[in-house]
This record gives structure tokens, C-alpha cells and sequence, in this order.
């Protein structure tokens, strides 16, 4: 049984929050201005629930990141923003703002603004500890200030940490200065051990990871998991599984043998289990395998890559989701029409599957499927340029 939680229009959202006190026939015209204007706004966006079980919003407008909630469903408050002077905030594919919100209650916002050189940038953070209301002055977390890039954060948060996780630049422009090669990017660290209200130095935890491929992390019983894109030897650009804390940890994930002078803009997908199981996804047109894979981890021992999706419909941004035994996928396809999202689902810990579900579909643009834990059960939330926000429960 799949059960919509709630349907309002992107951005929409500041609409919804008025509905209740609107006439009928301004709230219309309120509804049909801003689904116009939707068509013109970035569709990634980050979401996640707290503890209470509400839902949390944030979106670019205007060079603003807005953050925005829902109580009951069907209305959301009136978004705040967090950067009072606008920016050129990443809000597309595998670049996006990062959303997390502790147990206490803070808000915890990360995200990358584009400088005037290409593919260049800053990781900025921000956090409310005062329930959404006003946010602290952004800070940029990446120690250098050079003109490089510095993209595509990672958030991570239990408790009093947080860890922000990116792909920086400065090995490669040292290497290139010097008239040396250099692979990729490097994975970039900064953490806090008291809420994010200071941060550590940066630290640099691998060097020729890809360079445009987004990071997926995971606490697993404590430990800051991280699965990304990197660059191994002969260019081939497979999946590593490290934990953070150690960089002798790293392990490769995947053996797809894909060897591409480039990055492929499509990164994987993490979840660990409450027993210490990491679950992965990940997309790959390599020598040895092509399209979608799972495979779960356990200390020692990966399983077998598992396939899913349908190759001739462009399979591919999946996401994964454990809660329980329960674990969960969710990615794209296109069947020359229409986007659409499908779903998979396993009750004992990735062992056997069901058969895979079609969600939903939508025949404009569409953002990457988001999959949250809501009082330890899989919802899913999709953003689409016609139908707007959407959330399902999903049930076995």
C-alpha cells in the first residue's frame, strides 16, 4: 500500500502556509502565479523529517536558500531564509543543498555557491537552533580561499556531530602548477563536535576521487561512513566504502572496470542498517557491468552485485533507504514520455526482493527520488516541475 502524505506546488509552499486564511477564488490565482513560476526555479532540493515527525523543506529562490515545514500535512509555514545577501547557490542534479536535523531540534544546512570562474566554489553552512525561525550567519567551511572548486557537500549529523564531507580542488591545482598530472579531485573533511557551532580544521581524507560525482555517507553504529566515485588506476572511476575516521579503511566497492576520461555526474547511495549492515546502490557503464547495482556489507564480505531497473529506460540516480530489516530503492527511468520513479523493497536485510513498483510519473522536469526515515518507517519525497512537492509512505 503506498499512502500521499501531501501534494503542494513548489515554492507552492509559501502558498500552502496561506490557504487557510485566503477566499477561494485568490487562493486559486495565488496557486495557478506560483505554478508558473515554478517552471523557473531550481527543482533539487533538500528534505528531511525531525523527531517530531514533521517534514522540512529547502530550496534556492532568488539566490536565497528558503527553509520551510509542515506539521499537519497539507500547510507549510512561511519559509525563512538563511542567507540574507543572495548567492549562486548549486541547486541542480548531483549538486544541492544538504538538510539534516539533530535530535535537539537544530537545523543544519549545508551547500556550495558558484564563483566566476567555471566549475569553481565555496561550501557554506548555516544552523537554526531556535525551531526554524532565524538561522546563524553562513559560514564558508573550506579553509582555503582560493578560486578552485570546493562542491558538492555531504552532510552527516548524530547528536552534537556534524560532518560535512566535499570534493576540493587544491591537490590538483598544486599538481598542475607544478606541471604534474592529477586525477580527479580530493575528499575534503570539516567537522564539529559541539552542534556546529565551531569546526575543526579541514582535513583532506583521499586524494583522485571524481570530481563531479556526489558523496553518500552514513553513520554505521557510530562510525561516518562514506561511499563516492573514485579515480583508481588505468582511469578507472569505480565506487570506494571507507570509513571516515580511517583512511586505511578504504576498500573498493565496485569492480565495474569503467574507464572514462571524465566524470560520469552520477553518484551512488548509502544506508546502514540498526545490525551494522551497509547498504549500497550505484549506477556504472563499465567493462564488466552496465546500469543499476545494489549489494550490501558486512565487515569483510560484500554480496554479489544485484541489477535492477530498466537499462532501456535510462535507469539511474538511485537511492537507498534502511530502516529495520527493511531496506528500500528508489531511482529514475524515462520511458520517451515521462519521468518516473519506481521502487524495490527487501524485509530481511537485502537478502530477497520484491517485485518493483512504479510510483509515480510525471511528464515535465523532475528532481532525483529522496528517500527519509519518518518514525522508522520509508517515506518518499518527489519533486516535479507540474505535480510539485510529493510524499508517500511506502508499505511492503
Amino acid at each position: 500500500m503506498v499512502r500521499i502524505f501531501w501534494a503542494a506546488l513548489l515554492l507552492g509552499l509559501a502558498g500552502a502556509g496561506l490557504a487557510q486564511d485566503m477566499p477561494a477564488a485568490r487562493h486559486d490565482m495565488a496557486a495557478k502565479w506560483l505554478a508558473r513560476q515554478a517552471v523557473a526555479r531550481p527543482l533539487a532540493l533538500a528534505a528531511s523529517f525531525d523527531a517530531k515527525g514533521r517534514l522540512w523543506a529547502a530550496w534556492v529562490e532568488g539566490g536565497q536558500l528558503r527553509v520551510a515545514r509542515s506539521e499537519d500535512g497539507r500547510h507549510f509555514t512561511w519559509p525563512v531564509i538563511v542567507n540574507a545577501l543572495p548567492e549562486t547557490i548549486a541547486a541542480e542534479g548531483e549538486s544541492r543543498p544538504q538538510l539534516a536535523v539533530s535530535g535537539d531540534g537544530t537545523l543544519h544546512l549545508v551547500w556550495s555557491i558558484a564563483l566566476a570562474k567555471p566549475y569553481t566554489g565555496h561550501v557554506r553552512y548555516s544552523r537554526s537552533t531556535d525551531g526554524g525561525r532565524s538561522f546563524s550567519a553562513p559560514i564558508t567551511l573550506n579553509d582555503d580561499s582560493a578560486e578552485i572548486s570546493h562542491r558538492f557537500p555531504a552532510l552527516l549529523v548524530e547528536g552534537r556531530r556534524v560532518l560535512v564531507a566535499w570534493l576540493d580542488a587544491r591537490e590538483r591545482q598544486a599538481a598542475q602548477a607544478a606541471g604534474e598530472k592529477f586525477a580527479g579531485a580530493s575528499l575534503y573533511l570539516a567537522e564539529s563536535g559541539d552542534g556546529g557551532a565551531s569546526f575543526g580544521p579541514n582535513r583532506r581524507f583521499v586524494a583522485h576521487s571524481c570530481e563531479c560525482c556526489r558523496l553518500a555517507l552514513a553513520w554505521r553504529q557510530g562510525a561516518p561512513m562514506a561511499l563516492w566515485r573514485q579515480v583508481f588506476d588505468g582511469g578507472v572511476r569505480d565506487f570506494a566504502l571507507a570509513d571516515l575516521r580511517d583512511p586505511a579503511s578504504l576498500q573498493r566497492a565496485s569492480d565495474d572496470d569503467w574507464r572514462i576520461d571524465g566524470c560520469p555526474h552520477h553518484g551512488g547511495g548509502l544506508a546502514a542498517d540498526d545490525q551494522g549492515r551497509l547498504h549500497l546502490v550505484w549506477f556504472t557503464q563499465g567493462r564488466l557491468r552496465q546500469g543499476l547495482f545494489y549489494r550490501h556489507a558486512d565487515p569483510g564480505r560484500f554480496s554479489p552485485p544485484m541489477k535492477f531497473g530498466n537499462d532501456a529506460a535510462q535507469a539511474g540516480h538511485p537511492a537507498v533507504l534502511a530502516t529495520g530489516r527493511n531496506v528500500t530503492l528508489a531511482w529514475l527511468e524515462f520511458d520517451g514520455q515521462t519521468n518516473q520513479v519506481w521502487t524495490l523493497h527487501s524485509r530481511d536485510r537485502g537478502r530477497h526482493w520484491g517485485p518493483p513498483r512504479r510510483l509515480a510519473t510525471s511528464a515535465g522536469g523532475v528532481d532525483y527520488p529522496i528517500l527519509l526515515a519518518r518514525a522508522g518507517k520509508p517515506w518518499l519525497v518527489w519533486h516535479s516541475e507540474r505535480e510539485g512537492l510529493r510524499a508517500w509512505a511506502l508499505t511492503p
